[in-house]
């Protein structure tokens, strides 16, 4: 190990690189009940989705640590998970195999730009305050979620215009509707004596005082407290075994259907379109995320060269891409880096060899799907409005005092949730830099790859 990881001159040792692998799985386990929750309401099998995000997550973590020799780890993404369940399959109308079916074509794209080198370059295209946005957007997109499917809000009430409107004309109601093109829907508060609320509650806090208090794995804990009192109320029944006899992946496993990437509609423009920026929001959200992340905590490790470049970062972008591809192939949604590797880093993880005990520790975790199927719904919900709040940091890094970064950053971080739709987030946002820079007169200064995607999502808008 000492050569294949280059632990000498990394200065660290097997023990200290065993127990950042044990720091980085505990922060990030919760994904293991959390993916196959928020997938499974398409109606793919919950166990075989738990067992393929452990094989996942576990080929992302070993190539990251034999191919790149880092310590970061890897698993299907919360928002992605989020926007292939919300937006692509419940929202859109896609069914599950065919979305299935639209993430190993993404990751075939990541693996060809990556190989080419074009995925460092294209990030170089989307516009600063946009990049920083599409962490907190997501972040409120999937808070907005964990809220609503623990009952803490309802955006189930109805139009909008028919409230307001009541005990008006019906023109005034219809003037209005007919503006909005489609009714909107408001929030409002759930019932707080049920207890799914209130466990989602005390569940958040509770996640919230151990991260406060600096115990690491926060999260896992708090979903495995919350999912241990709502056993113990009876509200949530034990499963006939603790431990899988079997891993049965045939439900979900090469089950993407090409067919089915048309949607719901007959095939045409429209199809098309809605095909190109599906394809083109996971690409864009996870090429964001995977190198904010690889540089963030590299820059934490001091991997970074002088000149703040990442070395074998081509290697680091090719474990996710491959590991998107075989997700897919599996039956789980886009994998890619997760920031709680620099809670391994912090712990001294320094090479690969964290990667590689986070991968066997995901592997063993397949042992324990039985158990992961009685999580309960309060505890996934307070596990997404915490990853939420861990998300939403990023805004800091955005320059709200200059209008041509904070309108375009605003667009991303309000219509995401606003929309119910991360595409339409990153697509209004990129619109509206290319808008204002050609306002200013500094059209010269735009991308082509940045003008050629917003012209893709007018022409969408347009056609739709």
């Amino acid at each position: 190990m000492r050569d294949i990881f280059g632990l000498t001159e990394n200065q660290t040792t097997i023990w200290r690189e065993i127990v950042a692998g044990l720091t980085t799985f505990s922060t990030m386990a919760y994904i293991v009940v959390l993916s196959p929750s928020l997938l499974s309401q398409t109606g793919m099998d919950f166990g075989a989705v738990a067992v393929a995000t452990c094989i996942a997550a576990a080929i992302g973590c070993l190539l990251s640590g034999l191919l790149a020799n880092y310590p970061f780890a890897q698993a299907p993404g919360v928002g992605l998970s989020a926007f292939f369940v919300y937006t692509v399959v419940l929202q859109a109308g896609y069914a599950w195999q065919g979305a299935l079916a639209i993430i190993f074509i993404s990751g075939l794209i990541f693996i060809l730009l990556t190989a080419t080198g074009a995925r460092a370059a294209i990030l170089s295209a989307i516009p600063t305050g946009v990049r920083h946005a599409i962490p907190a957007g997501i972040g409120l997109f999937i808070t907005l979620i964990g809220l609503n499917n623990a009952g803490v809000v309802d955006i189930n009430q109805g139009p909008i215009v028919d409230i307001l409107y009541a005990n008006e004309g019906a023109g005034t109601g219809e003037l209005v509707g007919l503006v909005l093109a489609a009714p909107p829907q408001i929030l409002q508060f759930g019932d707080f004596s049920e207890p799914t609320i209130i466990l989602t509650v005390a569940g958040l806090f509770l996640m919230l005082f151990l991260t406060q208090w600096g115990v690491g794995g926060a999260i896992l804990v708090g979903i495995m407290a919350v999912t241990v009192v709502s056993v113990g109320l009876g509200f949530t029944p034990l499963p006939d075994k603790m431990v899988a006899s079997s891993f049965d992946l045939s439900a979900t496993f090469l089950q993407l259907d090409f067919a089915a990437i048309w949607g719901p509609g007959a095939f045409g423009l429209g199809a098309v379109f809605d095909v190109l920026f599906i394809i083109l929001a996971f690409t864009m959200v996870d090429l964001l995320d995977t190198v904010g992340t690889l540089y963030g905590t590299a820059d934490k490790g001091g991997f970074l060269d002088k000149n703040g470049n990442l070395p074998r970062v081509n290697r680091a972008l090719m474990a996710d891409a491959v590991a998107t591809t075989a997700g897919a192939l599996l039956g789980t949604s886009t994998t890619t880096t997760y920031i709680e590797s620099g809670s391994g880093i912090a712990a001294g993880g320094k090479t690969g060899l964290t990667a590689v005990v986070v991968a066997t520790l995901f592997l063993a975790s397949i042992l324990l799907t039985p158990l992961v199927a009685i999580i309960p719904v309060s505890a996934t919900s307070a596990a997404l409005v915490m990853v939420g709040i861990l998300m939403i940091g990023s805004v800091r890094k955005i320059d709200f005092g200059e209008l041509e970064i904070a309108a375009p950053a605003f667009m991303v971080i309000v219509l995401m949730p606003f929309t119910y739709s991360i595409a339409n987030g990153i697509g209004v946002g990129i619109i509206t830099h290319v808008l204002i820079k050609i306002a200013k007169g500094d059209a010269r200064s735009l991308h082509p790859v940045a003008v050629v995607i917003a012209a893709l999502f007018v022409a969408r808008y347009a056609v739709l």
